[in-house]
């Protein structure tokens, strides 16, 4: 190792690729040769690399988790409404738990990225818009357009966040790539933070429930509701203050994960073939399906937004790519299913609306395997991977607002 570094002390490229072929060999063997290298530019600089320690923790300003905590504090109160207003829960939480869950975030990222004004009343609009029209919505609980729009609304807030996330300027199409990584990373940081606070909560109500002070109702209605509205926005906090805290967690998490899923899916559509199940009768089994196919689209597109350029992902990008065009045999099946049953027992809103997702999605995921298999034989790269990716991504903005605005109507409301 100590010739192999004097041997390119002046080939920066080799040095480097010397280091991450054996880090402690290279960091013990360049230690030994430092005396007599010292007056090196170069080994001054691998000396300074070499020993730099990572600062700790950052915890942010005053100032801005005095942001954090208001606008968690003005979720809450969103989220109490009914109680506060005498409000019926089951008419008020489908309508708005979106909106206080994505406005607290999309408010944050507004302020934390200093949007324009006009950027910000355009999200404002589109969000006030989108909650006023489904509460304006007939009051029945058994109606699909209604649970059809309120599902579809969900995706417009996530535009909504991401365009406050992404903002404007030259940078926004590598800013929407960059939100896609952080909606991973906000899940990775969200779980240990949720069960630090389930395991508090635990103590917290048993110990007083030792000594004869049962405060379950209350800590539930007002203390768990708050630390629930707190904990997206905390997390995305931690986020931009300590990226390196969980950049790298969720891209490992994403590159375990997508050979186990890979596994997964096939296993599991073999045994669909020995257990006899059918998607084509079985309503439930359909959607267990769809989610099966949303769920995985969701990890391939996470884990492309998180490889690093830097290092070779030849594997990675192997394993996406088999995910992908079992994705396609997945949705192939779905969009069969959901034909049949069209022609079977008629047009419903449920199945007009999964059929035309599915039909989306199979179109994206097409897209995405082309260039996937492109990057595998060298014709690609990953940048238009991730170029398909982001491109698309108006199209279920389009669709998810034809939903929740016209199915109602064309449906009258059933």
């Amino acid at each position: 190792m100590k010739d192999s570094i004097r041997q390119h002390l002046a080939e920066p490229r080799q040095l480097e690729l010397l280091y991450r072929s054996n880090k402690i060999a290279f960091r013990q063997a360049f230690y030994d040769l430092y005396p007599e290298l010292q007056a090196s530019p170069v080994a001054a600089f691998w000396r300074e690399r070499l020993t730099y320690e990572p600062e700790g923790l950052h915890w942010g300003k005053q100032k801005e988790w005095g942001i954090v905590l208001g606008l968690a504090v003005l979720a809450g109160i969103a989220a109490k409404l009914p109680l506060i207003l005498g409000i019926n829960e089951e008419f008020f939480y489908p309508r708005n738990l979106g909106f206080i869950l994505f406005g607290s975030l999309s408010a944050f990222f507004c302020w934390k990225n200093q949007l324009e004004t006009r950027q910000v009343l355009r999200i404002a609009a589109a969000g006030l818009s989108g909650m006023l029209y489904l509460n304006l919505l007939p009051a029945n609980p058994n109606s699909d357009t209604l649970i059809l729009a309120c599902l579809h609304v969900l995706f417009v807030l996530w535009w909504l966040f991401g365009f406050s996330h992404a903002g404007g300027g030259q940078q926004r199409e590598k800013r929407w790539i960059a939100f896609l990584k952080f909606n991973g990373d906000l899940l990775v940081m969200c779980v240990p933070l949720a069960m630090a606070g389930g395991l508090l909560s635990g103590l917290t109500i048993g110990l007083f429930s030792l000594i004869g002070l049962p405060i379950e109702a209350f800590y539930t209605e007002y203390i768990l509701v708050f630390g629930l509205a707190a904990l997206p926005l905390v997390s995305a906090y931690l986020i931009q203050t300590n990226p390196q805290v969980v950049g790298k967690i969720s891209e490992v998490v994403a590159s375990l994960f997508s050979p186990l899923v890979l596994l997964m899916v096939t296993s599991y559509l073999g045994a669909i073939l020995y257990s006899g199940k059918n998607p084509y009768t079985d309503r439930e089994f359909l959607l267990l399906f769809n989610g099966l196919l949303v769920g995985v689209l969701a990890l391939i597109f996470f884990s492309i937004a998180g490889l690093s350029y830097q290092r070779k992902n030849r594997w990675e990008i192997g394993v996406l790519t088999l995910l992908s065009l079992l994705s396609i045999l997945v949705n192939a099946v779905a969009l069969s299913a959901i034909a049949f049953r069209l022609a079977e027992w008629g047009v419903t809103p449920n199945r007009m609306a999964v059929l035309g997702g599915n039909a989306l999605i199979l179109l994206h995921l097409l897209w995405v395997s082309k260039k996937l298999i492109g990057v595998l034989r060298g014709k690609e790269d990953l940048e238009a991977v991730r170029k398909a990716m982001q491109s698309y991504l108006p199209v279920y903005l389009v669709w998810a607002i034809l939903v929740s605005l016209l199915f109602p109507i064309l449906f009258g409301f059933a």
